[in-house]
């Protein structure tokens, strides 16, 4: 660990929760068996998806904006958000009588949207990402003298949500490894200044979607660089570049960054959902892939128990928990679907199905093509959508579908 100034101290933390107090409500600390079986020792998940407005931003956004000036109030505030900062500060400024403005990209989930508005917010869409859309609130900011609350960068942000890591201490005494996913950085950091400041013993650890991961890169230049591009359904930590304040404390105080797949955080959804009957969204299901290990059957990152993994938030679009729960099945070797091509004769479907039935397959959709400039005269093509139990099972549903002759096509 350097020796320099952090700009946010446990006494800072400690101090945004007195500010929190009746505010936020302490979320659960939930054992789960089957991820402690998974790690080889005790796992407890951090339930800030059932915390007021659907995530740990509230936390953070109520320290902040509870800080300002009289005159500050008075100018309103502004912020730009995928979603969950943006119902934190719009429920924040609700509770404390300001007026609110938040910008989003075009793309930010309905339900997010909605919830926003819901709390008094003006919503104006900018972009396709939170950097489009805090371009945009800083240009605001300029125009109209509204106070902007920034996601994470900004040590009021930062201590809020530090918050988090005094009640992981509280709740689990003994824990030795804190999972926590990052975006930008400002809940890794406000929880990394509490444990460390508290228990320096324990290990914490961030995780980043792969294709939204801006801290590797930075870490390893010393300083906050920009990404290229970003691709990744994890919207909540789909940020561009570290903010300076958080980077200061993660480069300090944070022990290592892991990365995670767009598969295996589908996977993480699905788990929450079947094993641990949470609604996580895929920002708030990153520590838990990282748990699970990269594909099916892999090991977990070696991770001293007890651990505790975060779960950040719960506002998820349905329509996207649907798509990603289907991807979460497949990734699992629970969704399998092919075409294939019988003769255009009486019963062909029938065998087909026949076949699927002895192995157990469960038919969700099915597609029966007559006509096509690919098909022969005597050919009609199928496509089949099917729900497997698991790796092994798909692999005996294929080979007995190639045993039989089906030539399968995947494409």
């Amino acid at each position: 660990m350097a020796s320099t100034t952090l700009p946010v101290t446990l006494d800072d933390v400690r101090a945004a929760r007195e500010v929190l107090e009746g505010v936020v409500r302490p979320t659960p600390l939930e054992f789960s068996r089957a991820l402690s079986d998974r790690v080889g020792g005790p796992v407890f998940m951090k339930c800030e998806n059932l915390q007021r407005a659907g995530s740990f931003k509230i936390r953070g956004a109520y320290n902040r904006i509870a800080r300002l000036s009289d005159e500050e109030k008075a100018r309103g505030v502004v912020a730009a958000s995928a979603g969950n900062h943006a119902q934190g500060v719009a429920l924040a400024a609700q509770l404390l009588g300001l007026r609110s403005t938040v910008f989003m990209p075009t793309v930010a989930p309905i339900p997010k949207l909605l919830a926003t508005k819901g709390y008094g917010a003006h919503i104006e869409l900018v972009g396709l990402t939170v950097d489009d859309a805090l371009v945009a609130a800083r240009r605001f900011e300029q125009e109209t003298g509204a106070v902007l609350i920034h996601p994470f960068d900004h040590v009021d942000i930062v201590a809020g949500q530090g918050t988090v890591g005094l009640e992981i201490l509280e709740e689990c005494p003994d824990v030795r490894t804190v999972l926590v996913c990052c975006g930008g950085g400002g809940l890794l950091a406000g929880i990394a200044t509490a444990v460390k400041g508290l228990r320096p013993d324990v290990r914490v650890v961030g995780v980043q979607a792969e294709q939204a991961a801006a801290y590797p890169v930075s870490l390893e230049a010393g300083r906050p660089v920009p990404l290229e591009r970003m691709a990744t359904m994890a919207d909540g930590i789909a940020v561009g570049c570290p903010g300076d304040v958080p980077f200061a404390l993660v480069s300090n105080l944070v022990d290592e960054i892991l990365t995670v797949s767009e598969e295996s955080l589908s996977r993480a959804l699905l788990f929450l959902v079947e094993r641990a009957k949470l609604v996580v969204e895929p920002a708030g299901a990153a520590g838990v892939a990282a748990l699970l290990g990269e594909s099916v059957g892999s090991k977990p990152p070696k991770l001293e128990a007890p651990v505790a993994v975060v779960l950040s938030g719960g506002n998820i679009d349905p329509l996207l928990l649907l798509r990603v729960l289907r991807h979460g099945m497949a990734a699992a070797g629970r969704y399998l679907q092919f075409r294939l091509r019988v003769p255009d004769r009486p019963g062909s479907l029938a065998a087909l199905l026949a076949v699927l039935a002895e192995v157990d397959a469960n038919v969700l959709e099915i597609e029966h093509v007559r006509t096509g400039s690919a098909l022969h005269v005597d050919e009609v093509e199928i496509a089949l959508q099917l729900e497997t139990k698991g790796a092994d099972h798909t692999e005996l549903v294929l080979a007995k579908l190639r045993d039989v002759g089906y030539p399968l096509n995947f494409t």
